[in-house]
């Protein structure tokens, strides 16, 4: 059986990101084991009490990109804001949440939890639910996800292992991990978050993209072998 390597690269911040889980879910129903997915992680809000103030300085700030984000919010059925998203104790980084997510993708290779699909889970792996529920923390209920006991509360839900993830942020292995998804990003050049990478970085998708065209890259790939690696979609 062929399998497609797949590289989503996003920002755990990024409202896009947050309304394309739904397509990546879908993706997973339809191809299954066809597909690999490798979730790499950019620092979009890295600092990002900067980012606000300096693209909406003259847009009401964090409270205008309240507002923004709302408007985005308001073009989807499955997904729900938080009035107070970027307004009660807003995170200061994305990548204290990166870093946890890259010890806790070491410890899925290294065997530590299962890295199947979990069927309570929507069909995600525990790593995937950590990521989409680190994502809702923060969209739906407007907590703080740049602190680690917020981040450990969600692991605790899930039974996943918060001290050995301490243990791969403080020995260096997460950020290392990190530094090889900026590398990556930079190979690739990666435009922002979210984006997928096809075909070993011939093919990318960047933004707010509709399944269907996601979809017909997809299969594309997979199912037309009278071009060798390149795709014609």
């Amino acid at each position: 059986m062929q399998v497609l390597t797949v590289e989503l690269f996003s920002d755990v911040l990024c409202i896009w990101a947050y309304g394309a889980q739904a397509r990546i879910d879908q993706l997973k129903a339809d191809y299954g084991d066809r597909v690999a997915l490798t979730y790499r992680f950019v620092p979009v809000f890295a600092a990002a009490h900067e980012r606000i103030r300096d693209g909406w300085q003259n847009q009401g700030l964090f409270e205008g990109f309240n507002h923004h984000l709302h408007e985005v919010a308001s073009q989807w059925d499955h997904v729900t804001l938080h009035p107070d998203v970027w307004l009660n104790d807003p995170p200061r980084s994305s990548s204290v949440a990166h870093l946890y997510l890259k010890a806790l993708q070491e410890l899925e290779q290294d065997g530590i939890f299962p890295v199947a699909p979990v069927s309570d889970y929507n069909g995600r792996t525990q790593f995937e639910e950590f990521l989409w529920r680190v994502r809702c923390a923060f969209f739906e209920q407007a907590r703080n996800i740049a602190r680690m006991d917020v981040l450990d509360n969600i692991a605790a839900e899930l039974g996943l292992p918060a001290e050995p993830v301490h243990a791969l942020i403080d020995n260096g292995s997460a950020h290392a991990a990190f530094h090889l998804d900026t590398e990556a990003r930079d190979h690739y050049q990666i435009p922002g978050s979210p984006t997928l990478i096809f075909n070993e970085g011939r093919q990318r998708l960047y933004g707010n993209v509709g399944y269907r065209i996601i979809d017909a890259n997809i299969s594309e790939l997979l199912d037309d072998t009278r071009h060798g690696n390149a795709s014609w979609c």
